[in-house]
Protein backbone atom coordinates (compact mmCIF):
# COMPACT_ATOMS: atom_id res chain seq x y z
CA UNK A 1 0.00 0.00 0.00
CA UNK A 2 1.24 3.56 -0.67
CA UNK A 3 -0.17 6.91 0.55
CA UNK A 4 -0.31 9.72 -1.84
CA UNK A 5 0.15 12.93 -1.88
CA UNK A 6 -1.28 14.58 -5.16
CA UNK A 7 -0.50 18.54 -6.03
CA UNK A 8 -0.09 20.71 -8.61
CA UNK A 9 -0.40 24.36 -9.45
CA UNK A 10 2.17 25.19 -7.02
CA UNK A 11 3.63 28.69 -8.77
CA UNK A 12 6.81 28.48 -6.57
CA UNK A 13 4.82 28.37 -3.24
CA UNK A 14 5.30 26.08 -0.33
CA UNK A 15 4.97 26.16 2.99
CA UNK A 16 5.03 24.50 6.24
CA UNK A 17 1.56 23.32 5.77
CA UNK A 18 1.93 21.52 2.50
CA UNK A 19 5.39 20.02 4.15
CA UNK A 20 3.25 18.58 6.62
CA UNK A 21 1.29 16.67 4.37
CA UNK A 22 4.43 15.51 2.58
CA UNK A 23 5.85 14.38 5.49
CA UNK A 24 2.50 11.90 6.10
CA UNK A 25 2.69 10.36 2.61
CA UNK A 26 4.93 7.66 0.92
CA UNK A 27 5.26 9.51 -2.16
CA UNK A 28 4.74 12.78 -3.73
CA UNK A 29 3.02 13.77 -7.11
CA UNK A 30 3.30 16.97 -8.76
CA UNK A 31 1.36 17.79 -11.97
CA UNK A 32 3.01 20.54 -13.20
CA UNK A 33 3.29 24.73 -12.64
CA UNK A 34 5.85 23.61 -10.25
CA UNK A 35 7.36 27.44 -10.59
CA UNK A 36 10.94 27.97 -8.23
CA UNK A 37 12.74 24.22 -8.30
CA UNK A 38 12.95 25.11 -4.94
CA UNK A 39 9.49 24.21 -4.31
CA UNK A 40 10.19 20.53 -5.52
CA UNK A 41 13.75 20.48 -3.54
CA UNK A 42 12.05 20.79 -0.50
CA UNK A 43 9.59 17.97 -1.53
CA UNK A 44 12.62 15.63 -2.47
CA UNK A 45 14.27 16.47 0.64
CA UNK A 46 11.55 14.64 2.76
CA UNK A 47 9.98 12.17 0.23
CA UNK A 48 9.90 10.32 -3.83
CA UNK A 49 8.94 12.92 -6.17
CA UNK A 50 7.36 12.09 -9.30
CA UNK A 51 6.31 15.33 -11.00
CA UNK A 52 5.69 16.93 -14.48
CA UNK A 53 6.72 20.29 -15.56
CA UNK A 54 3.49 22.85 -16.81
CA UNK A 55 3.17 25.75 -18.75
CA UNK A 56 4.18 28.02 -16.81
CA UNK A 57 7.55 26.23 -15.68
CA UNK A 58 11.10 27.04 -17.28
CA UNK A 59 13.90 25.66 -19.53
CA UNK A 60 15.55 24.19 -15.86
CA UNK A 61 11.90 22.58 -14.59
CA UNK A 62 11.58 21.55 -18.30
CA UNK A 63 14.73 19.57 -18.17
CA UNK A 64 14.82 17.81 -14.76
CA UNK A 65 11.12 16.85 -15.35
CA UNK A 66 9.25 15.49 -18.39
CA UNK A 67 5.98 16.81 -20.22
CA UNK A 68 4.12 13.27 -19.45
CA UNK A 69 5.34 10.60 -16.45
CA UNK A 70 3.00 7.08 -17.10
CA UNK A 71 4.08 4.63 -14.67
CA UNK A 72 2.86 1.80 -12.26
CA UNK A 73 2.12 1.80 -8.23
CA UNK A 74 1.01 -0.65 -6.67
CA UNK A 75 0.00 -2.07 -9.74
CA UNK A 76 -1.86 0.86 -11.26
CA UNK A 77 -1.14 2.44 -14.30
CA UNK A 78 -0.76 6.42 -13.63
CA UNK A 79 -0.52 9.06 -16.40
CA UNK A 80 0.23 12.49 -15.18
CA UNK A 81 0.43 15.66 -17.29
CA UNK A 82 -0.37 19.38 -16.79
CA UNK A 83 -2.53 19.84 -19.49
CA UNK A 84 -5.18 17.57 -20.16
CA UNK A 85 -8.71 17.97 -20.12
CA UNK A 86 -11.69 16.47 -18.11
CA UNK A 87 -14.04 13.70 -19.49
CA UNK A 88 -15.04 13.61 -22.28
CA UNK A 89 -13.59 16.90 -23.19
CA UNK A 90 -9.39 15.97 -22.85
CA UNK A 91 -6.92 18.21 -24.55
CA UNK A 92 -5.40 17.45 -27.85
CA UNK A 93 -2.16 16.86 -26.72
CA UNK A 94 -3.12 13.62 -25.07
CA UNK A 95 -6.65 12.58 -26.54
CA UNK A 96 -5.56 10.03 -29.31
CA UNK A 97 -3.16 8.19 -26.74
CA UNK A 98 -6.29 8.34 -24.18
CA UNK A 99 -8.49 6.52 -26.35
CA UNK A 100 -5.92 3.92 -27.87
CA UNK A 101 -3.96 3.03 -24.54
CA UNK A 102 -6.15 4.36 -21.20
CA UNK A 103 -4.61 4.53 -18.21
CA UNK A 104 -5.98 3.50 -14.90
CA UNK A 105 -5.50 7.10 -13.05
CA UNK A 106 -5.11 10.21 -15.32
CA UNK A 107 -3.59 12.99 -13.79
CA UNK A 108 -3.46 16.98 -14.67
CA UNK A 109 -3.59 20.34 -13.16
CA UNK A 110 -3.48 23.09 -15.01
CA UNK A 111 -7.72 24.45 -14.37
CA UNK A 112 -6.79 25.00 -10.33
CA UNK A 113 -10.35 23.06 -10.51
CA UNK A 114 -10.11 20.12 -8.40
CA UNK A 115 -12.09 17.63 -9.87
CA UNK A 116 -12.58 13.85 -9.38
CA UNK A 117 -14.16 11.91 -11.58
CA UNK A 118 -14.81 8.71 -13.61
CA UNK A 119 -14.72 8.19 -17.24
CA UNK A 120 -16.70 5.47 -18.02
CA UNK A 121 -16.31 5.29 -21.72
CA UNK A 122 -12.66 5.17 -21.38
CA UNK A 123 -12.51 3.23 -17.69
CA UNK A 124 -10.77 5.36 -15.93
CA UNK A 125 -10.39 7.74 -13.56
CA UNK A 126 -9.75 10.99 -13.82
CA UNK A 127 -8.05 13.43 -10.87
CA UNK A 128 -7.01 17.08 -10.81
CA UNK A 129 -5.68 18.41 -7.21
CA UNK A 130 -6.60 21.94 -7.80
CA UNK A 131 -4.07 24.37 -6.88
CA UNK A 132 -1.97 24.41 -3.76
CA UNK A 133 0.10 27.83 -4.63
CA UNK A 134 -1.34 31.01 -3.97
CA UNK A 135 -1.07 32.28 -7.67
CA UNK A 136 -4.23 32.17 -10.09
CA UNK A 137 -7.77 32.88 -9.65
CA UNK A 138 -8.81 29.83 -7.63
CA UNK A 139 -9.98 30.94 -3.55
CA UNK A 140 -9.24 28.03 -2.02
CA UNK A 141 -5.73 25.86 -2.28
CA UNK A 142 -6.64 22.28 -2.55
CA UNK A 143 -4.65 18.84 -2.43
CA UNK A 144 -5.78 15.53 -2.44
CA UNK A 145 -4.74 12.38 -1.00
CA UNK A 146 -5.01 8.79 -1.54
CA UNK A 147 -3.86 5.01 -1.04
CA UNK A 148 -3.28 2.79 -3.76
CA UNK A 149 -2.70 -1.05 -3.01
CA UNK A 150 -3.18 -3.84 -5.16
CA UNK A 151 -4.98 -1.37 -7.75
CA UNK A 152 -7.03 0.26 -5.62
CA UNK A 153 -7.68 3.78 -4.97
CA UNK A 154 -8.58 3.90 -1.26
CA UNK A 155 -9.29 6.90 1.37
CA UNK A 156 -9.67 9.62 -0.70
CA UNK A 157 -9.62 12.98 1.01
CA UNK A 158 -9.58 16.70 -0.05
CA UNK A 159 -7.23 19.13 1.86
CA UNK A 160 -8.38 22.76 1.97
CA UNK A 161 -6.41 25.46 3.14
CA UNK A 162 -7.20 29.04 3.98
CA UNK A 163 -8.19 31.32 1.29
CA UNK A 164 -5.39 31.72 -0.59
CA UNK A 165 -5.18 35.95 0.28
Amino acid sequence: MRKILLLSDTHSYIDDNILKYVKQADEVWHAGDIGDLVVTDKIKALRPLVAVYGNIDDAKARTEFPLHQRFLCENLDVWITHIGGYPPKYNTRVREELQKNPPDLFICGHSHILKVMPDKKLNLLHMNPGAAGKHGFHKIRTMLRFTIDNKQIDNLEVIEFNKRH
